[in-house]
């Protein structure tokens, strides 16, 4: 069986380190067919990265390629942030779901920032 299916985890609140490696590699990885599916999964203070407006832009322009995202519930609650992130079509849930699943499914590669 093959890794065909990406999932990210970006917990970093780093605006670089989010700008120049998980948003800009989830920006290409459908469209130059490296993977089937990507997945990019918010949890902790990279949260808070979703109130610049840059960063919402670039959300947009990753969500058109296909890549679905997510951000963990009880931290969105915490910034009290969850009314942007569903206004940025963000799937607001237990994030500990899907990566456990990833975790466990050898069709996934899980990358953690």
């Amino acid at each position: 069986m093959s890794k065909d299916n990406l999932l990210i985890v970006l917990s970093s609140g780093d605006i670089e380190v989010a700008t120049k490696f998980p948003l800009l590699y989830s920006s290409v990885v459908l469209e130059r067919e490296y993977w089937k599916t990507c997945h990019l999964m918010f949890w902790g203070p990279s949260i808070k990265l979703l109130e610049n407006s840059e960063i919402q832009e670039k959300i947009l322009e990753i969500q058109n390629t296909g890549v679905q995202m997510s951000a963990c519930i009880v931290c969105v609650e915490d910034y009290n942030l969850v009314e942007k992130l569903e206004s940025l079509n963000i799937q607001v849930n237990h994030t500990g779901e899907l990566l456990t699943k990833a975790l466990k499914d050898e069709s996934y590669s899980v990358m953690t920032i």
